[in-house]
């Protein structure tokens, strides 16, 4: 009775329930749900073959869009209808482990012997418990970049090289705001960095936006700032025991960060929509935007933009700017597979978990070229692939891994309510009704969660 009020508090810090859609397997099906279409094919290849290799036992993917996929979610937990296995999220299962809804993958016969050592480094050890114990196998892992329309920087006459050695801080911008406000062009045709130009009217930016970044701790958009600075949202990671955003290092990086919007040269919260915004990759497609950072998740998106014509757009890629302390940064985030403890069937869910974190279906992921599979031989074949079918260095990308200048999402109980209460504060900033400083009130509310998580 609890966990069901638990469950039914956290719905609705959700969108509303959609309804549940879909229920644990049994007689030999295996129901398993995730939210990306354009994952779904691969993993489909990963069914076939699982199905081949384990006669008698049959996986049904379910697809539902990012904004329905988590009310429905927590909706068939609390109706006790939840798939057996689904792919799940750095933010949201420390709650859904307190709501004790996963099974500890190390008490399954299939899943107990997952090694961390098999991915890439760092990604496994998140997705252990405060117990010690693991609740999802590694799939993907995924860093940050900024895509940018080829044609806008020749037209601009800016070498797409000198991206590699662009330079940011929170004083001018460095180079990196001299390149952007200098792609930045108003209704006259006045660029950013020309007399005259009128920030009221912008007709391209030279940065495009994905929002305040309230509910993911600015992955794509200010995370790659803060991090090149030293910043971390809490004080360790995983399960950190307080917040950081009192820190002043971190407003002055923000009161920059979200002044670039101010001054006309990135997307304001208006142009993107408010609440309803427009994606980074669809402002560079409808020519509002010349560049803008996003994940690796998104290169397949970015790669199929056409412009009002159906030709297909010129994209690169390029390296999230250095530093202050002369580095880059890139959160760190990757997803998992985890079992629910509604599974009527959980070691043959376990057989599917332990397929899905296997080589084999890693690698076919890999062929895919959808994302960069967790393990190094699946990440191989992704990188492969954009060279070979799109045309497409992904290094900004993957350097970050090699280079070591990654850092993790944080890991805490509580996500739900830390996202409800971050939000708001953070688009109170980015609108400009409040000031990067008002968010050491936030974090005075963020650790009292902590105090109440224990």
């Amino acid at each position: 009775m609890l966990r069901r009020i638990l469950l039914s508090a956290l719905l609705l810090t959700t969108t509303a329930a959609c309804g549940t859609g879909g229920s644990g397997g049994a007689n030999g099906t295996i129901e398993y749900w995730l939210w990306d279409s354009a994952q779904q094919p691969g993993y489909q290849k990963c069914a076939d073959a699982f199905e081949k290799q384990n006669p008698g036992l049959r996986i049904n993917i379910s697809q539902y869009n990012w904004d329905d996929y988590w009310s429905k979610l927590t909706a068939s937990f609390i109706a006790g209808t939840a798939p057996d296995v689904f792919t799940d999220h750095l933010t949201k299962f420390p709650q859904f482990v307190d709501l004790q809804v996963l099974r500890p993958l190390d008490d399954l016969g299939p899943t107990s012997d997952i090694k961390d050592s098999d991915y890439q480094a760092g990604l496994a050890e998140l997705w252990k418990g405060k117990d010690g114990k693991r609740y999802g196998t590694p799939k993907d892992w995924d860093t940050i970049a900024m895509f940018y329309n080829a044609d806008a920087l020749k037209e601009a006459g800016i070498d797409p090289e000198t991206l590699d050695e662009l330079t940011w801080n929170p004083h001018d911008g460095g180079t990196f705001e001299k390149v952007i406000a200098h792609l930045t062009i108003d209704a006259n045709g006045k660029r950013g960095d020309e007399p005259g130009f009128d920030k009221t009217k912008v007709k391209r930016y030279g940065l495009a936006s994905n929002g305040a970044g309230g509910d993911n701790w600015g992955q794509t958009q200010w995370s790659s700032f803060t991090g090149s600075i030293g910043w971390q949202p809490t004080d360790r990671n995983p399960w950190g025991t307080r917040f950081n955003l009192d820190d002043p290092a971190l407003h002055e990086t923000l009161e920059w960060y979200f002044g670039l919007a101010k001054k006309g040269y990135m997307a304001s919260y208006e142009a993107i929509g408010g609440t309803n915004s427009i994606t980074a990759d669809k402002q560079i497609q409808a020519g509002i935007a010349a560049m803008g950072l996003d994940g690796s998740w998104t290169i397949s998106s970015f790669t199929k933009l056409t412009d009002a014509d159906g030709k297909k757009l010129n994209i690169g890629v390029a390296p999230t700017p250095i530093g202050p302390q002369g580095k880059r940064a890139s959160m760190f985030n990757g997803l998992a597979d985890s079992i629910t403890t509604f599974s009527e069937q959980p070691e043959n869910a376990a057989k599917w978990v332990k397929f899905l974190a296997g080589e084999e279906c890693q690698n076919i992921i890999g062929q895919s070229g959808v994302v960069f599979p967790a393990r190094p031989s699946g990440t191989e074949l992704a990188i492969e692939y954009n060279k070979k079918e799109r045309g497409l260095d992904v290094s900004a990308f993957t350097d970050h891994i090699e280079n070591g200048t990654t850092f993790p999402l944080p890991v805490t109980s509580n996500a739900a309510d830390i996202a409800a209460l971050s939000k708001p504060a953070f688009d109170a900033v980015y609108i400009g009704d409040e000031p990067a400083g008002s968010l050491s009130e936030l974090n005075d509310q963020l650790n009292e969660l902590f105090e109440v998580a224990g």
